[in-house]
């Protein structure tokens, strides 16, 4: 009988570890990245996405990676909604795609060790994959408005004085 239960628990154990991992997931995203920075120190990336398993499993805990750091993903509600932010200095935020690779809490714990045991992380297969876009940051006109304003009043003043020296003589 004491067999029976040991079996039992192991097969509970199993069970229960499997139910929380998503199988075949479905991601769909939306994305914002701030593109004005004409008075911003800091560009912000957010994408929010849908996860749909094919075991439908719900509410599982998620991290995400983007460009080496780690980040959490918010769960926004119950029907498997989540969100990742994270901000960059202006002049680090490049334009172009960013991967932002998702983990469940097995494959994100083997990344950390991996990390401190010193071995390459990259072997371990996200998730699933966001790409979030960043069409490019605006940070301003190349010419100041006050700087454009002094060129043309200096030009306005060479060409009247210019006309005034050929009238005189």
């Amino acid at each position: 009988m004491k067999s029976f239960a040991v079996i039992f628990c192991f097969a509970l154990a199993v069970a229960l570890a499997v139910a929380d991992t998503c199988s075949k997931p479905e991601v769909t995203a939306s994305a914002y990245v701030t593109e004005d920075a004409t008075v911003l120190t800091m560009v912000a990336f957010t994408t929010q996405f849908t996860l749909k398993c094919s075991n439908g499993v719900k509410g599982i805990s998620l991290y995400a990676e983007v460009e080496g750091k780690s980040l959490p993903a918010v769960k926004l509600s119950s029907d498997n909604k989540y969100q990742v932010s994270w901000t960059d200095d202006i002049k680090k935020a490049r334009s172009g795609d960013y991967n932002v690779n998702l983990y469940d809490e097995e494959s994100y714990s083997a990344i950390r060790k991996a990390i401190r045991n010193g071995e390459d992380p990259s072997s371990i297969k996200p998730l699933a994959v966001v790409v979030l876009n960043n069409p490019g940051v605006y940070t301003g006109p190349w010419i100041n408005s006050e700087l454009l304003a002094a060129l043309l009043a200096a030009l306005v003043s060479y060409a009247a004085f210019f006309a005034k020296s050929k009238l005189l003589v």
